[in-house]
């Protein structure tokens, strides 16, 4: 399979007056397994359905291997689009499935069952050929539809929220299969999520998309660390960044709010350099290894509650209704103008 760029140039999309897709730029490189990421309704889906063939931009130019598919038919493309339902036949087996694509594009029966044993083979489906889909679980019908894609040899895969459909077991199981299936073909893919975990662990880049308009790309790590913007520090990450107005920890004339990870919030004696905020603990969530409490700030600004949440060891022995203290390295703290901008080096 062939490993092809996608770009996107000036890409905005109305439905009537409302603009659901706002001047969006953007290059996939080749072999790369980019996730889009943002809140129901950012545009996420209406992105990929653009890149499908399936929408058709009020503006903007979409490239696909060098060539303009702005105006190509869905089927001129070379894309492969995987579906949060599943969309299987029910009355033909799985085997059938995979090829009925094949079929109607005319590929000879030789061809067909290649490239079905090929396909069944990397996702372990050898032994299902002949099941119809009602005898198959979510997962195995899931693999199918990406069998189905697999099959087509397409130059990018695009997944929209493939496993929403899934527990949340199988959504693990899934994720680590559509990585090795990532790493073993190399093939250029695009992915629809509204899971952070999903866009964390599979992406090579995340867009995170909102109100129609990209807010940040970079890596996973690289977005997590040093977010742009108070939407992308409060988007993701769970549980999400702790924001506090800038005077709560220290006085910074740029600043006007801080954030911290619940997992940079610590109990015990304060390191050097570190600021403490004092609370009282109004509800704690016990999750084995770790622990999630919910605190009361002292020092919040005046008529209003300010609540944090502090990541902790599962055994810290923190209880509701406790006076604690927790602290913060200086260092851990993202700093935000009244824009909501990043101030970059102030950390």
């Amino acid at each position: 399979m062939t490993r092809s760029r996608v770009q996107l140039a000036g890409v905005s999309k109305q439905f009537g007056s409302t603009s659901v897709i706002r001047e969006v730029n953007l290059t996939v490189e080749p072999g790369e397994l980019v996730v889009f990421v943002g809140p129901s309704g950012c545009g996420k889906s209406t992105l990929l359905r653009l890149l499908a063939g399936l929408e058709t931009p009020s503006s903007g130019t979409l490239h696909i291997s060098g060539r303009d598919v702005t105006h190509t038919h869905p089927s001129k493309r070379g894309v492969a689009m995987v579906f949060q339902s599943y969309a299987l036949y029910p009355h033909m087996s799985v085997a059938e499935n995979m090829a009925f694509g094949l079929k109607i594009q005319g590929c000879s029966r030789e061809e067909i069952a290649s490239r079905v044993r090929g396909a069944a083979e990397i996702l372990q489906l050898d032994s299902l050929l002949d099941r119809k889909p009602r005898a198959l679980s979510g997962g195995q019908r899931q693999r199918v539809a990406i069998g189905r894609a697999i099959v087509r040899e397409p130059d990018v895969f695009l997944f929209d929220e493939p496993l929403s459909n899934l527990d949340a077991a199988l959504r693990g199981q899934m994720r680590v299969e559509i990585a090795r299936l990532h790493a073993r073909l190399g093939t250029t893919m695009i992915y629809v999520t509204h899971d952070q975990v999903e866009a964390m662990t599979l992406a090579s880049r995340i867009v995170v998309l909102n109100g129609g308009r990209i807010e940040q790309v970079g890596a996973p790590l690289d977005l997590y660390r040093r977010p742009a913007n108070l939407f992308v520090a409060g988007f993701l990450g769970s549980p999400r960044m702790n924001f506090l107005p800038a005077s709560v920890l220290r006085r910074e004339r740029e600043a006007t709010t801080v954030g911290v990870r619940p997992e940079d919030l610590r109990l015990g004696v304060a390191e050097a350099g570190a600021a403490a905020l004092r609370g009282e603990v109004t509800l704690v969530e016990q999750l084995g290894s770790e622990s999630l409490a919910h605190v009361r700030v002292d020092d919040g600004p005046a008529g209003a509650d300010t609540f944090v949440v502090a990541k902790l060891a599962g055994d810290a022995g923190v209880a509701v209704g406790q006076a604690i203290e927790l602290h913060i390295s200086t260092s851990a703290c993202h700093l935000f103008d009244a824009s909501g901008k990043a101030i970059e080096g102030r950390r």
